[in-house]
Protein backbone atom coordinates (compact mmCIF):
# COMPACT_ATOMS: atom_id res chain seq x y z
CA UNK A 1 0.00 0.00 0.00
CA UNK A 2 1.77 3.09 -1.25
CA UNK A 3 2.25 5.82 1.56
CA UNK A 4 0.91 8.93 1.78
CA UNK A 5 3.42 11.58 1.33
CA UNK A 6 2.00 15.37 2.26
CA UNK A 7 5.03 18.08 1.71
CA UNK A 8 5.01 21.22 3.71
CA UNK A 9 4.05 23.38 0.91
CA UNK A 10 1.08 21.04 0.48
CA UNK A 11 0.44 21.08 4.47
CA UNK A 12 0.55 24.41 4.55
CA UNK A 13 -1.85 24.47 1.34
CA UNK A 14 -4.29 22.63 3.39
CA UNK A 15 -4.28 24.69 6.50
CA UNK A 16 -4.87 27.62 4.72
CA UNK A 17 -7.64 26.64 2.87
CA UNK A 18 -9.33 24.96 5.94
CA UNK A 19 -8.73 28.01 7.63
CA UNK A 20 -10.74 30.06 4.68
CA UNK A 21 -13.48 27.77 5.44
CA UNK A 22 -14.23 28.76 8.49
CA UNK A 23 -13.81 32.60 7.80
CA UNK A 24 -16.20 31.82 4.95
CA UNK A 25 -18.69 30.42 7.16
CA UNK A 26 -18.42 32.75 9.73
CA UNK A 27 -18.99 36.16 6.99
CA UNK A 28 -21.81 34.30 5.76
CA UNK A 29 -23.41 34.74 9.35
CA UNK A 30 -22.16 38.21 9.48
CA UNK A 31 -23.51 39.43 5.80
CA UNK A 32 -26.65 37.71 6.81
CA UNK A 33 -27.11 40.01 9.94
CA UNK A 34 -25.70 43.29 8.13
CA UNK A 35 -27.77 42.49 5.35
CA UNK A 36 -31.39 41.83 7.42
CA UNK A 37 -30.55 44.79 9.60
CA UNK A 38 -29.89 47.19 7.03
CA UNK A 39 -31.72 45.90 4.02
CA UNK A 40 -34.57 44.85 5.78
CA UNK A 41 -33.57 40.89 4.73
CA UNK A 42 -30.93 38.65 4.25
CA UNK A 43 -29.50 38.17 0.99
CA UNK A 44 -29.91 34.20 -0.62
CA UNK A 45 -26.47 33.02 -1.18
CA UNK A 46 -25.16 29.60 -2.59
CA UNK A 47 -24.30 27.51 1.28
CA UNK A 48 -27.34 25.52 1.28
CA UNK A 49 -27.73 22.61 -1.07
CA UNK A 50 -31.39 24.43 -2.77
CA UNK A 51 -30.11 24.36 -6.03
CA UNK A 52 -28.88 20.90 -6.66
CA UNK A 53 -30.03 19.33 -9.28
CA UNK A 54 -31.28 22.41 -10.99
CA UNK A 55 -30.80 23.07 -14.79
CA UNK A 56 -30.32 26.36 -14.61
CA UNK A 57 -28.18 26.44 -11.81
CA UNK A 58 -24.27 25.37 -12.26
CA UNK A 59 -22.91 22.72 -9.46
CA UNK A 60 -20.23 24.79 -9.10
CA UNK A 61 -22.12 27.20 -7.15
CA UNK A 62 -23.80 24.53 -4.69
CA UNK A 63 -21.27 22.19 -4.74
CA UNK A 64 -18.06 24.01 -3.48
CA UNK A 65 -17.08 22.11 -0.17
CA UNK A 66 -16.25 23.84 2.54
CA UNK A 67 -16.00 21.90 6.40
CA UNK A 68 -18.03 24.09 8.27
CA UNK A 69 -21.16 25.01 5.42
CA UNK A 70 -24.13 22.47 6.65
CA UNK A 71 -23.35 23.13 10.14
CA UNK A 72 -23.55 26.71 10.02
CA UNK A 73 -26.10 26.45 7.58
CA UNK A 74 -28.42 24.34 9.64
CA UNK A 75 -28.05 26.98 12.50
CA UNK A 76 -28.89 29.95 10.25
CA UNK A 77 -31.91 28.13 9.02
CA UNK A 78 -32.85 27.50 12.41
CA UNK A 79 -32.62 31.42 13.75
CA UNK A 80 -34.15 33.08 10.31
CA UNK A 81 -37.40 30.82 10.33
CA UNK A 82 -38.40 33.07 13.21
CA UNK A 83 -38.48 36.00 11.18
CA UNK A 84 -40.42 37.31 8.52
CA UNK A 85 -38.84 38.39 4.97
CA UNK A 86 -38.94 42.13 4.35
CA UNK A 87 -39.04 43.52 0.71
CA UNK A 88 -35.49 43.64 -0.31
CA UNK A 89 -34.32 46.97 -1.23
CA UNK A 90 -33.14 48.00 -5.43
CA UNK A 91 -29.52 48.19 -3.86
CA UNK A 92 -27.86 46.75 -1.16
CA UNK A 93 -25.54 48.84 1.29
CA UNK A 94 -22.18 46.81 0.14
CA UNK A 95 -23.29 47.72 -3.65
CA UNK A 96 -21.74 50.94 -5.47
CA UNK A 97 -23.82 54.00 -5.55
CA UNK A 98 -22.05 55.66 -8.42
CA UNK A 99 -23.87 57.02 -11.07
CA UNK A 100 -22.82 54.73 -13.91
CA UNK A 101 -23.64 51.62 -11.49
CA UNK A 102 -27.10 52.80 -11.08
CA UNK A 103 -28.11 54.36 -14.26
CA UNK A 104 -29.92 51.01 -15.11
CA UNK A 105 -32.52 51.86 -12.20
CA UNK A 106 -33.81 54.95 -14.11
CA UNK A 107 -35.22 52.57 -16.81
CA UNK A 108 -38.36 52.90 -15.10
CA UNK A 109 -38.20 49.24 -14.47
CA UNK A 110 -37.80 48.38 -18.20
CA UNK A 111 -34.76 46.03 -17.61
CA UNK A 112 -32.30 46.65 -20.76
CA UNK A 113 -28.78 45.90 -21.05
CA UNK A 114 -26.27 48.58 -22.53
CA UNK A 115 -25.32 48.31 -25.57
CA UNK A 116 -23.16 50.61 -27.61
CA UNK A 117 -24.26 50.42 -31.25
CA UNK A 118 -21.93 51.47 -34.36
CA UNK A 119 -23.84 52.24 -37.20
CA UNK A 120 -21.57 52.14 -40.82
CA UNK A 121 -20.28 55.43 -41.85
CA UNK A 122 -20.93 54.54 -45.64
CA UNK A 123 -24.16 56.90 -46.83
CA UNK A 124 -25.34 53.91 -49.04
CA UNK A 125 -25.05 51.62 -46.38
CA UNK A 126 -27.26 53.27 -43.90
CA UNK A 127 -30.29 53.99 -46.41
CA UNK A 128 -30.41 50.43 -46.40
CA UNK A 129 -33.13 48.39 -44.59
CA UNK A 130 -31.94 47.08 -41.48
CA UNK A 131 -33.06 43.36 -42.29
CA UNK A 132 -30.55 43.84 -45.54
CA UNK A 133 -27.50 45.46 -43.04
CA UNK A 134 -24.49 43.16 -42.05
CA UNK A 135 -24.75 42.79 -38.42
CA UNK A 136 -22.29 41.63 -35.76
CA UNK A 137 -23.15 41.33 -31.90
CA UNK A 138 -19.87 41.49 -29.47
CA UNK A 139 -20.01 39.43 -26.33
CA UNK A 140 -17.72 40.26 -23.43
CA UNK A 141 -15.95 37.53 -21.17
CA UNK A 142 -15.77 37.50 -17.44
CA UNK A 143 -14.27 40.48 -15.60
CA UNK A 144 -14.60 42.94 -18.75
CA UNK A 145 -17.99 45.12 -20.40
CA UNK A 146 -18.63 45.90 -23.70
CA UNK A 147 -15.36 48.85 -23.29
CA UNK A 148 -13.13 45.47 -24.20
CA UNK A 149 -14.63 45.67 -27.54
CA UNK A 150 -15.16 49.74 -28.22
CA UNK A 151 -11.72 50.57 -26.95
CA UNK A 152 -9.76 48.29 -27.52
CA UNK A 153 -11.16 46.07 -30.99
CA UNK A 154 -13.74 48.45 -32.65
CA UNK A 155 -11.34 51.69 -33.40
CA UNK A 156 -9.14 49.18 -35.08
CA UNK A 157 -10.91 47.90 -37.61
CA UNK A 158 -10.28 48.63 -41.06
CA UNK A 159 -12.48 51.22 -42.70
CA UNK A 160 -13.71 48.75 -44.86
CA UNK A 161 -15.61 46.78 -41.83
CA UNK A 162 -16.35 50.13 -40.20
CA UNK A 163 -18.33 51.12 -43.62
CA UNK A 164 -20.40 48.54 -44.25
CA UNK A 165 -21.30 46.95 -40.72
CA UNK A 166 -23.36 47.44 -37.85
CA UNK A 167 -21.42 46.43 -34.76
CA UNK A 168 -23.38 46.10 -31.79
CA UNK A 169 -21.00 45.85 -28.32
CA UNK A 170 -22.85 44.56 -25.22
CA UNK A 171 -23.01 45.25 -21.02
CA UNK A 172 -24.15 41.53 -20.40
CA UNK A 173 -26.47 41.25 -17.62
CA UNK A 174 -24.42 42.19 -14.54
CA UNK A 175 -21.63 44.10 -15.72
CA UNK A 176 -20.67 47.45 -16.99
CA UNK A 177 -23.99 49.94 -17.48
CA UNK A 178 -25.95 46.92 -17.97
CA UNK A 179 -28.85 46.19 -14.77
CA UNK A 180 -27.50 43.48 -11.62
CA UNK A 181 -30.96 42.85 -9.87
CA UNK A 182 -30.84 41.14 -7.10
CA UNK A 183 -33.60 38.66 -7.72
CA UNK A 184 -32.02 37.12 -10.47
CA UNK A 185 -29.63 33.88 -10.37
CA UNK A 186 -28.06 34.99 -13.79
CA UNK A 187 -28.69 31.80 -15.48
CA UNK A 188 -27.51 31.02 -19.05
CA UNK A 189 -31.28 31.41 -19.54
CA UNK A 190 -31.42 34.52 -18.36
CA UNK A 191 -28.22 36.09 -20.01
CA UNK A 192 -29.98 34.34 -23.71
CA UNK A 193 -33.26 36.64 -23.20
CA UNK A 194 -31.52 39.78 -22.31
CA UNK A 195 -29.31 39.75 -25.02
CA UNK A 196 -32.18 38.59 -26.88
CA UNK A 197 -34.89 41.76 -25.85
CA UNK A 198 -32.26 44.37 -25.90
CA UNK A 199 -30.34 43.80 -29.03
CA UNK A 200 -31.61 41.30 -31.51
CA UNK A 201 -35.63 42.39 -30.67
CA UNK A 202 -34.51 46.17 -29.84
CA UNK A 203 -32.55 46.78 -33.81
CA UNK A 204 -35.17 44.22 -35.87
CA UNK A 205 -32.13 41.74 -36.50
CA UNK A 206 -32.70 39.43 -38.93
CA UNK A 207 -29.53 38.07 -39.60
CA UNK A 208 -26.46 38.48 -37.65
CA UNK A 209 -22.90 37.98 -36.71
CA UNK A 210 -21.65 36.67 -33.32
CA UNK A 211 -18.07 37.10 -31.86
CA UNK A 212 -17.23 36.85 -28.28
CA UNK A 213 -14.83 35.84 -26.05
CA UNK A 214 -14.05 33.68 -22.67
CA UNK A 215 -17.14 33.49 -20.43
CA UNK A 216 -19.29 35.06 -23.54
CA UNK A 217 -18.57 31.87 -25.88
CA UNK A 218 -20.94 30.19 -23.42
CA UNK A 219 -23.63 33.02 -24.41
CA UNK A 220 -23.36 33.29 -27.91
CA UNK A 221 -23.60 29.14 -28.59
CA UNK A 222 -26.51 29.38 -26.81
CA UNK A 223 -27.67 32.38 -28.92
CA UNK A 224 -26.44 30.55 -31.90
CA UNK A 225 -28.69 27.78 -31.05
CA UNK A 226 -31.70 29.83 -30.37
CA UNK A 227 -31.40 31.60 -33.41
CA UNK A 228 -30.11 28.99 -35.68
CA UNK A 229 -31.63 30.06 -39.07
CA UNK A 230 -30.42 34.01 -38.61
CA UNK A 231 -27.08 33.32 -37.40
CA UNK A 232 -24.55 33.57 -40.59
CA UNK A 233 -21.02 33.15 -38.08
CA UNK A 234 -19.83 32.24 -34.70
CA UNK A 235 -16.21 32.88 -33.76
CA UNK A 236 -15.27 32.86 -30.13
CA UNK A 237 -11.83 33.98 -28.91
CA UNK A 238 -10.85 31.55 -26.13
CA UNK A 239 -13.65 29.76 -25.35
CA UNK A 240 -13.95 27.91 -21.72
CA UNK A 241 -14.14 24.02 -22.73
CA UNK A 242 -13.38 21.22 -19.92
CA UNK A 243 -14.77 17.51 -21.30
CA UNK A 244 -16.09 15.85 -18.29
CA UNK A 245 -18.68 13.15 -17.99
CA UNK A 246 -20.59 14.28 -15.63
CA UNK A 247 -19.99 17.10 -12.98
CA UNK A 248 -18.52 19.40 -15.95
CA UNK A 249 -18.94 22.76 -13.79
CA UNK A 250 -16.85 21.07 -10.72
CA UNK A 251 -14.42 19.66 -13.25
CA UNK A 252 -13.85 23.10 -14.59
CA UNK A 253 -13.46 24.81 -11.27
CA UNK A 254 -11.10 22.60 -9.94
CA UNK A 255 -9.26 23.11 -13.65
CA UNK A 256 -9.24 26.78 -13.60
CA UNK A 257 -9.02 27.55 -9.60
CA UNK A 258 -7.47 24.86 -7.78
CA UNK A 259 -6.63 25.81 -4.56
CA UNK A 260 -3.11 26.03 -4.58
CA UNK A 261 -0.69 29.22 -2.66
CA UNK A 262 1.23 29.87 -5.54
CA UNK A 263 1.67 31.72 -7.68
CA UNK A 264 -0.32 34.77 -6.42
CA UNK A 265 -2.31 35.07 -9.53
CA UNK A 266 -3.77 30.92 -8.74
CA UNK A 267 -4.47 31.82 -5.02
CA UNK A 268 -6.41 34.80 -5.74
CA UNK A 269 -8.55 33.03 -8.43
CA UNK A 270 -9.25 30.23 -5.80
CA UNK A 271 -10.17 31.97 -3.23
CA UNK A 272 -12.64 34.34 -5.06
CA UNK A 273 -13.81 31.13 -6.64
CA UNK A 274 -14.28 28.81 -3.77
CA UNK A 275 -15.01 31.23 -1.10
CA UNK A 276 -18.25 33.62 -1.55
CA UNK A 277 -18.40 35.65 0.86
CA UNK A 278 -14.78 36.34 0.97
CA UNK A 279 -15.26 37.19 -2.62
CA UNK A 280 -17.65 39.71 -1.33
CA UNK A 281 -15.38 41.10 0.96
CA UNK A 282 -13.01 41.76 -1.31
CA UNK A 283 -15.65 43.01 -3.94
CA UNK A 284 -16.86 45.56 -1.14
CA UNK A 285 -13.17 46.99 -0.93
CA UNK A 286 -13.02 47.06 -4.61
CA UNK A 287 -16.32 47.81 -6.42
CA UNK A 288 -18.05 49.86 -3.99
CA UNK A 289 -14.89 51.96 -4.02
CA UNK A 290 -13.71 51.91 -7.48
CA UNK A 291 -13.72 55.51 -8.20
CA UNK A 292 -11.11 55.98 -5.61
CA UNK A 293 -9.24 53.32 -7.18
CA UNK A 294 -9.96 54.65 -10.45
CA UNK A 295 -8.43 57.98 -9.52
CA UNK A 296 -5.40 56.71 -8.00
CA UNK A 297 -4.65 54.85 -11.41
CA UNK A 298 -5.40 58.12 -13.38
CA UNK A 299 -2.81 59.72 -11.21
CA UNK A 300 -0.22 57.00 -10.81
CA UNK A 301 -0.82 56.67 -15.01
CA UNK A 302 -1.99 60.35 -15.98
CA UNK A 303 -4.37 58.07 -18.24
CA UNK A 304 -7.54 57.33 -17.94
CA UNK A 305 -7.70 53.54 -17.70
CA UNK A 306 -11.45 52.12 -17.13
CA UNK A 307 -10.65 50.56 -13.84
CA UNK A 308 -14.29 50.30 -13.73
CA UNK A 309 -14.31 47.50 -16.39
CA UNK A 310 -12.08 45.13 -13.83
CA UNK A 311 -14.02 46.00 -10.32
CA UNK A 312 -17.55 47.29 -10.86
CA UNK A 313 -19.32 43.91 -12.30
CA UNK A 314 -21.37 43.41 -9.46
CA UNK A 315 -22.25 39.67 -10.94
CA UNK A 316 -21.02 36.19 -9.98
CA UNK A 317 -18.64 37.97 -7.30
CA UNK A 318 -20.81 39.79 -5.24
CA UNK A 319 -24.51 38.85 -6.48
CA UNK A 320 -23.98 35.45 -7.55
CA UNK A 321 -20.29 33.87 -6.81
Amino acid sequence: MPSLHLTPAKLLASLVFFFLDLLDALLCVLFRFVDRVVDGAASECYCSDDGCGSEEVSESLYGRKNAFRKLVVRKLEKTESKFDDAKMAKSRWSDCGCQSCLSWMRNGGDLKLHVSAFQPSNVQECERKPAEMENVIFLHGFLASSSFWTETIVPNFSHGVKANYRLFAVDLLGFGKSPKPRDCLYTLRDHLEMVKKSVVEAYALEVFHVVAHSMGCVVALALAAEFADSVKSVTLVAPPYFPSAEDAGLTALEKLAEKKLWPPMAFGSAVMSWYEHVGRCVCFFFCRFHLVWESILKFLARKRYSITLFFCFQLLLVNAL
